[in-house]
């Protein structure tokens, strides 16, 4: 048999569509996780991983690194969504941009606590750097070094300093904010 025959006895590489579906499977939970930490609105997160396998999928071709690429295509789509709220919320009248950002009512007794746990992890999240956050973000759903690397654009090797300087720079504010309590 010559070398640019096709085996007869292996089995056909799947379709497009069916690695696409096997990539929606495996990706999609945690992508939705880590979108969702990083907004703070189910909703934002859930239109974002949307947008980003809606662009995967008319892409045509998974690229090398898949799950790198989703993560940075929903990131420049979160980036983006966040840049594009700021500016209509500063086009807001005084009045009505207040009531925009009012805080939720908040949930029963028994849940006061962890809502607002959660609610300070969130703002100790924000005054960090972006990048910080990503990488707290991305380290928490699992995501490998290599991963994390390709989706932020750095060298895989440096992931490990980055992830600790991040978790120092979380725990200051963390510090900073308790105190201020």
């Amino acid at each position: 048999m010559r070398k640019s025959e096709p085996d007869p006895n292996a089995a056909p590489e799947p379709s497009f569509p069916d690695r696409f579906a096997a990539l929606f499977a495996d990706q999609h939970p945690r992508l939705s996780r880590l979108l969702q930490r990083l907004s703070g609105d189910p909703a934002l997160a859930a239109d974002v991983v949307q947008e980003a396998f809606v662009r995967l999928y008319r892409r045509g071709a998974l690229p090398a690194e898949p799950g790198a690429w989703l993560v940075t295509v929903a990131l420049n789509l979160l980036r983006n969504e966040r840049a594009t709220h700021a500016r209509r919320l500063r086009l807001l009248t005084p009045a009505l941009h207040e009531r925009v950002l009012a805080d939720p009512p908040l949930p029963p007794d028994e849940a006061v606590g962890a809502e607002e746990a959660r609610r300070h992890v969130r703002s100790v999240l924000e005054r960090i750097p972006e990048r910080d956050r990503a990488l707290l973000l991305l380290q928490a759903e699992g995501y490998r070094y290599g991963e994390i690397a390709a989706a932020l654009g750095l060298q895989e090797s440096s992931i490990g300093v980055f992830l600790a300087r991040a978790r120092r720079a979380f725990r200051k504010a963390y510090e900073e904010t308790r105190d201020a309590r």
